[in-house]
């Protein structure tokens, strides 16, 4: 036969409390999201949310004990509310949300009722002021302590959680929100307290435990995340490299080959009539020309890259102009200068594709020392919106037709100028698209960091 009886039994957490913890945990997760909402809109659904979650706690109140969980689910639907009129999330990112600022709001009004039932005075009020500091103290502290905690997990990317991981999320929130209270419910099992401290001190441990459950598993998607994203970014460095490999064999073909016509068209010019022949010809000798040339910047790795995109710009209607001196790449690998400049212009020239006036189907590439900095500058026209994320990184506007790779072009870029110790800005001026890469040279050339030799 189970009893609800509890030895020297706590008073319920009031319900002010309760309400103020609910909307401590909303504040916190809408903050650790960061820049993905707007402080105004934040602040216009906080502000009345918090009454709201009062006035269902007063109201539940008044309800008989058996509505006690209806009530419960009202006052998480109300969370709910909040985080997703405050953020503008998707309802599986929503409902993720939820569920950590769920635990944390049961673990904040536990701990709190814990310490002030154990150090309030007897005869002494909820209100006295030293009862009063002590909720500021540990409401603000805790909920200090988890946004900090929690910000990283959240400052780099949305959260797009997977539907299991949600469901995961949900589960761990029920059953430790289960086992938080079941001494409530009945005493006469194996895991319910008898005594009110003790019985509060379960509950606030069993909390712990919830909340750094949740803090794993999103350190483990974090994790997952980035994982995903570098075998993404070393997948596109192997691809610009195998490129750039393919290139140099044609480019070497084609200029053996543009060598050798440029000789029989001489040999052939001699031997026509100028008058009837010679624009033909000319037309002839300039696409082989074309064809032929090829860049040389001092570095051979470059001279490739930009040959091979010279003849794609011709064939696009692209004009690229570039002054680049090569030798300033010195100790740069290979592979990193195949996919910064790769990278780089092909995100240009994918904008140009959709620049309809062919004035302004322009790129201009500069390469050159500024005191002891290497700056790679990339400018292009562009008429189509971008898609800004609220992290400050560019997003693709392409679709994932090839297996992921797309989207990735600019945070390659960046990777790679980390990996020497530099760093990338991306600037837009009257539709004109400037990338510029900075990066510190050690003596006469670039050294990468020992703990980033490779993708």
């Amino acid at each position: 036969m189970t009893t609800t009886h509890i030895l020297n039994a706590l008073p319920d957490i009031p319900r002010l409390y309760t309400a103020i913890s609910e909307w401590l945990g909303c504040l916190v997760y809408l903050l650790a999201i960061g820049s993905r909402t707007s402080r105004l809109r934040m602040a216009a659904v906080l502000l009345p949310g918090l009454a709201v979650l009062v006035v269902v706690q007063y109201w539940a109140g008044t309800l008989p004990i058996a509505f006690w969980i209806i009530s419960m689910c009202l006052a998480v639907a109300c969370m709910y509310a909040i985080i997703m009129l405050a953020s503008g999330l998707g309802a599986l990112d929503g409902a993720y949300l939820l569920a950590r600022a769920f635990v944390l709001a049961e673990l904040v009004a536990s701990l709190h009722w814990q310490l002030d039932s154990f150090m309030r005075p007897a005869g002494h009020g909820l209100y006295d002021p030293a009862s009063l500091i002590l909720l500021v103290l540990i409401y603000g502290g805790v909920g200090l302590l988890a946004w900090v905690a929690e910000r990283r997990n959240f400052a780099d990317t949305q959260p797009s959680v997977p539907g299991r991981s949600v469901f995961m999320a949900a589960v761990i929130a029920v059953v430790t929100f289960a086992m938080s209270n079941l001494s409530f419910v009945s005493t006469n099992t194996p895991f319910s307290g008898r005594v009110g401290l003790e019985i509060f001190y379960i509950r606030t441990l069993v909390d712990l435990c919830g909340f750094a459950m949740l803090y794993a598993q999103q350190e483990q998607l974090r994790e997952s995340h980035t994982s995903a994203e570098l075998a993404s970014i070393n997948a596109r460095a192997y691809s610009q490299h195998r490129e750039y490999m393919r290139s140099k064999e044609n480019l070497e073909a084609m200029g053996r080959l543009a060598h050798d016509l440029k000789h029989q068209i001489a040999a052939l010019r001699s031997q026509m009539d100028p008058e009837r022949k010679s624009q033909d010809f000319e037309e002839l000798e300039a696409a082989v020309g074309r064809y032929g040339a090829q860049q040389h910047t001092g570095n051979p790795i470059l001279d490739v890259v930009m040959s091979t995109k010279e003849r794609i710009c011709s064939e696009e209607g692209i004009t690229l102009t570039m002054v680049a001196d090569g030798s300033l790449l010195e100790g740069m690998a290979p592979m990193d200068v195949s996919t910064l400049f790769g990278n780089a212009l092909d995100n240009a020239i994918e904008a140009l594709r959709k620049v309809k006036e062919p004035d302004r189907r322009l790129i201009k590439v500069a390469l050159y020392a500024r005191g002891q900095f290497v700056v790679i500058r990339i400018e292009n026209y562009f008429t189509s919106p971008l898609n800004w994320k609220g992290n400050g990184e560019l997003a693709t506007t392409k679709t994932r037709t090839d297996g992921g790779l797309h989207g990735y072009g600019v945070k390659s870029i960046r990777h790679i100028a980390h990996r020497y110790q530099g760093e990338i800005t991306l600037r837009t001026e009257h539709h004109w698209f400037s990338l510029c890469v900075l990066l510190p040279r050690e003596g006469d050339q670039l050294k990468p960091m020992a703990a980033s030799a490779t993708l």
